[in-house]
């Protein structure tokens, strides 16, 4: 067992977030970390209300959080109250400012938890009133900026100590294995959160072609672009791109934003049709650079035990 002030915090057995991915993070797989001794969490993303509630009720009795998109959450304000009407262990805010519902949630005592890809952005959350920080290296699958895991969670960790020592502090981005979470309890975090991994697991919310694509994939197949968000219609701040596998889609568009911006109508229909067909010629695979090491679909539980396990090996292991 790794017992860290996120564990302590959050009351969970291991110092591990899985994080809330949009569409794949269900229910089922939150139940699923939850169960095994981490924190699972519902990917509420843009704020569908009846999928919300459907996932909730498909995590059962357990005890799960929810994440929304900040920025999307702003367009639909009444969400955060029926979240947190299901009584959720955490609530983890990204990609936007969370000014306006840190104190909603916390009024109803619910742990809040800012995503945030800056130091200046770790600092404004810290401000209004997050409980714990995680700080998202570009290596992440989803979105995200440019800053990379090994730097910014050091930076962000001292700036906590120096100034506000009660927030705890989380590593994300290419954390998939009990190395990367060895490594970010050295850098300074109190845990980790970890996306890709726990994607590729059968909980997950994702079309077998999907991760067939990944487990095919290494690292170097990645990439960020916009060009995803531009054929979903989805109108994400500049600042973000999204990290997902190349394909012909990324390979015809990625240097030709604005001929993709003319031609939106015709390539929405045909990337929406392919995401539902799970063709990954068109739709991409949403992951992040640790796709390199995801050798294999395994339950969600047993990855975080085989996580934590090597992770607590390696830890106690005298370099001298």
């Amino acid at each position: 067992m790794i017992t860290t002030r996120l564990t302590e915090r959050l009351g969970i057995e291991h110092p591990v977030i899985q994080a809330p991915m949009a569409s794949a993070a269900g229910g089922q797989l939150a139940a699923a970390v939850s169960s095994a001794g981490g924190l699972g969490l519902i990917g509420g993303g843009y704020g569908n209300e009846d999928w919300l509630a459907e996932q909730f009720d498909a995590a059962g009795s357990q005890r799960v959080g929810c994440g929304l998109i900040t920025w999307a959450l702003a367009e639909k304000p009444h969400l955060l109250p029926l979240v947190l009407e299901r009584n959720p262990s955490a609530m983890f805010l990204s990609f936007g400012d969370p000014a306006p519902f840190v104190a909603i949630a916390k009024e109803a005592d619910v742990p809040v938890i800012c995503q945030i890809q800056t130091l200046k952005d770790a600092i404004h959350a810290i401000k209004v009133g997050a409980d714990i920080i995680v700080a998202q290296g570009t290596e992440a699958g989803g979105h995200g900026e440019k800053r990379a895991t090994f730097t910014l969670v050091p930076e962000v960790a001292d700036y906590i100590a120096a100034k506000s020592p009660q927030v705890l502090l989380c590593a994300a981005g290419g954390i998939g294995d009990g190395r990367g979470l060895a490594a970010a309890l050295m850098l300074g975090a109190d845990g980790v959160v970890i996306g890709s991994r726990f994607w590729a697991t059968p909980e997950a919310m994702v079309h077998p072609n999907m991760h067939r694509a990944a487990l095919e994939a290494t690292g170097d197949q990645t990439i960020r672009s916009s060009v995803m968000d531009i054929a979903r219609n989805l109108n994400w701040p500049s600042r973000y791109t999204a990290h997902v596998l190349q394909n012909e889609f990324t390979n015809r568009w990625n240097d030709d934003i604005e001929g993709l911006i003319e031609r939106a109508a015709s390539e929405s229909t045909r990337w929406t049709g392919a995401w539902a067909a799970g063709d990954t010629n068109v739709a991409n695979t949403f992951v992040g650079e640790v796709v390199g090491l995801v050798n294999s679909i395994e339950p969600a539980g047993a990855l975080l035990h085989d996580i934590v396990s090597q992770a607590q090996k390696l830890l106690q292991t005298n370099f001298t």
